[in-house]
């Protein structure tokens, strides 16, 4: 569901001053080769995370991994991601976004090289953090490109949709990639399939003007504990005993050390402030919520269609395929539906056909016809796609013009922290069996788990969004 961030593009504002002067706006073709390196940056780091999820049954197999190990394959990456995010905004600012997206994609793509090349379990999960920090410096920088390559407002909206589209598109290409190319390459080869489009980013930006460079503060201890805070509960889920005992105790101590210096920090990374506005917190926890179910369920069925139901790599990818359809569909008929009914109406039916999403899969089995499991599949393609848009907007609109970076990077923070938990809880459900086995009631708890959250947050929009907040 990648449109979370392109409100971000259309109302950051663009007052600050400037610590160079800025460049002229580039023509259509420097404006074409910015919109095709900010499209192929967001496609490469939507497909790395679909495609490696139908990629861990075989890295399982080669490097030898429990179920821990593949969890830590999946999270090292989206928790850099989640939070990183937070300042990844702030750093392509300081730095003008053609620089820092110059530095993301190179960073990235040598992630990918070593993530092709590990050669145990250790060094892909080093390599994956690495690869999660450099995707979250490329995601606003993208967008950041397509605002300074496009000043007419027309032709801009039409350059965010085609990058938004860009998103859906890669979303349905990653579970096929990602299958056809470990079933009959290797798993490596998802990763080395990073480094040509990497080469064609890089080449792309040698077309695109220097970015201006602008002032933004960075808060250093704000994102070192948010990280610290987010990477101690993961780790206290995933490995369990004495060592998550103290992951969890450090978690909870980064968290009230965060609290404390956004509260006294000239220039918070998270207004405090801004969390106190009804629409702003219940957003977020949507927003946390659906991709808890959401890729919880790419997470789970990724794992049930190989393991359990015995599927090579090539066909579990083609299942997702239809999923990422309806998720495009349902993103383009959403800010309609909000526009007749009420952004409200369609943030609680969202959320609400997601959750009997969940509890649809339950009865699932080793023998569930393919057929049945595909028409099981379709409320979660349109229960999260159909209530993103309408969060994001009401998010948006219940932030002062400055604040809309800002609210939106916590959006998406959180966003990638409810999948990074899901896979952590899930996972750690899943392996109650043994390390060696897959647990189908394990599958069960996590979809039940789920669908109570969701139904949970679309009674608390329900609520709390009809009364006028603050």
């Amino acid at each position: 569901m990648p449109t979370t961030t392109a409100s971000r593009a259309r109302t950051q504002p663009v007052t600050r001053p400037v610590l160079e002067a800025p460049v002229q706006t580039p023509g259509r073709p420097a404006g074409t080769a910015a919109l095709l390196a900010a499209l192929l940056g967001f496609a490469v780091i939507t497909i790395d995370v679909s495609a490696v999820n139908i990629a861990l049954p075989g890295i399982r197999a080669d490097l030898h991994s429990g179920m821990t190990g593949l969890q830590w394959v999946a999270d090292a990456y989206t928790l850099m991601f989640a939070g990183l995010m937070l300042s990844a905004g702030a750093l392509s600012d300081r730095t003008g976004a053609r620089r820092a997206y110059v530095l993301g994609t190179a960073l990235f793509t040598l992630a990918s090289l070593a993530c092709a090349l590990a050669p145990g379990l250790g060094a892909l999960i080093a390599a994956r953090v690495v690869q999660g920090g450099a995707a979250a410096v490329l995601m606003p920088a993208s967008l950041a490109l397509i605002r300074e390559a496009y000043d007419d407002a027309r032709r801009r909206a039409r350059a965010i949709a085609l990058w938004t589209v860009g998103g859906s598109v890669a979303m349905a290409a990653g579970p096929v990639l990602g299958g056809v190319l470990t079933e009959h390459v290797g798993w490596r080869a998802v990763f080395f399939l990073n480094l040509p489009v990497g080469a064609a980013i890089l080449a792309l930006l040698t077309k695109v003007a220097p970015s201006p460079r602008r002032p933004a503060p960075l808060d250093v201890p704000g994102q070192i504990t948010a990280v610290l805070t987010l990477a101690g509960l993961t780790f206290a889920v995933i490995e369990g005993g004495a060592a998550g005992l103290a992951a969890l105790a450090v978690s909870v101590v980064s968290a009230i050390t965060f609290y404390v210096t956004e509260k006294r920090h000239r220039a918070p990374m998270v207004p405090l402030s801004m969390l106190r506005d009804r629409t702003v917190s219940v957003s977020l926890a949507v927003g946390f919520a659906i991709n808890v179910g959401f890729y919880g369920v790419v997470f789970l069925l990724g794992l049930y269609l190989q393991q359990l139901r015995g599927m090579s790599a090539t066909s579990a990818g083609l299942v997702f395929v239809p999923l990422a359809v309806l998720i495009t569909g349902m993103n383009l008929i959403s800010p309609r539906t909000a526009e007749r009914f009420g952004r409200r109406a369609v943030v609680v039916t969202g959320q609400l056909v997601l959750a009997l999403a969940m509890f649809a899969l339950l009865p699932l089995t080793a023998h569930t016809p393919t057929w049945l499991l595909l028409l099981l599949l379709v409320p979660t393609g349109l229960g999260g796609a159909f209530a993103i848009p309408a969060v994001t907007a009401m998010l948006m609109d219940a932030v002062p013009g400055p604040r809309v970076g800002t609210a939106s990077g916590l959006l998406n923070a959180l966003r990638q922290t409810g999948g990074a938990l899901a896979v952590a809880v899930f996972g750690t459900l899943l392996a109650a069996g043994g390390e060696g086995t897959f647990s189908l009631p394990g599958m069960r708890w996590s979809l039940l788990a789920a669908g109570t959250l969701l139904t949970a947050t679309a009674l608390l929009s329900a609520t709390l969004l009809h009364r006028p907040s603050g």
